[in-house]
């Protein structure tokens, strides 16, 4: 018999002290794996639909092939789990600033994404993201896929504000192919300053409202996910 509560990692990282922990919740009748960084929660896979949408919504925008991708925060998986099921995609590259999170990867913790670290086609990469695109050569990709923070203003550290600014997103805006794609996965409802930074910055920009159930509530509840791309003429995708 499982238990009902087990910590299956626990360890201390720059940002603080990190755990990965599975439950049974009754609520939704399922094992429940959770992330926690200190006393915040950053994750859980009761939640996975707008993670999975960040990849979809994203590609969907990208007509071409193969793909090379770059996403920015590991977690749990979904998103780049959810990109090496396109067919197109030949290159993924994961970059994650907390070291135990790419070992329950490693380790095959997480059954619901378990392969993602032994695809041939996926790196997973310790280090900086946001120092990654600001202080790198130029390397390019066709999709840049964000889930770091949990929104543009409720950040993780102070040092990733910087990002979600005019300069910030030019910055990484220099590491797309031409046509490529830019998205992002925020907690909060569309934030129309976030919106005007993208505006400045790529010609075509939606934010879209996924909407999902909560088994908890009992009720319904929404992620956002920002789409921007340097193409003209493109039409949105459908909502996730």
């Amino acid at each position: 018999m499982k238990a009902r509560f087990e910590e299956l990692d626990w360890q201390r990282t720059p940002l603080g002290e990190i755990s990965l922990r599975r439950r049974y919740d009754p609520a939704a009748a399922a094992e429940v794996y959770e992330v926690r960084l200190g006393d915040e929660y950053l994750m859980s896979s009761l939640f996975t639909v707008a993670e999975k949408a960040l990849a979809t919504l994203a590609l969907d925008t990208v007509d071409r092939d193969p793909v090379r991708v770059l996403v920015g925060g590991l977690g749990l998986g979904y998103t780049a789990h959810t990109a090496l099921a396109d067919a197109r995609v030949a290159d993924l590259t994961v970059v994650e600033a907390a070291e135990p999170v790419l070992g329950w990867h490693r380790r095959e913790l997480l059954p619901e994404t378990r392969g993602l670290a032994g695809d041939p086609r996926c790196r997973l990469v310790h280090d900086d993201f946001f120092r990654l695109v600001r202080d790198e050569p130029e390397s390019r990709y066709d999709a840049i896929l964000l889930d770091i923070d949990h929104t543009p203003r409720h950040v993780l550290h102070p040092s990733h504000a910087a990002f979600y600014t005019v300069q910030g997103v030019r910055q990484l805006s220099r590491h797309l192919t031409d046509g490529g794609v830019f998205a992002l996965w925020s907690d909060d409802p569309p934030d129309a300053a976030f919106e005007d930074a993208l505006g400045q910055v790529f010609a075509t920009t939606w934010a879209h409202v996924v909407a999902f159930a909560n088994p908890v509530t009992g009720g319904e509840s929404s992620n956002t996910v920002y789409v921007a791309t340097g193409s003209t003429g493109s039409s949105p995708p459908q909502e996730a």
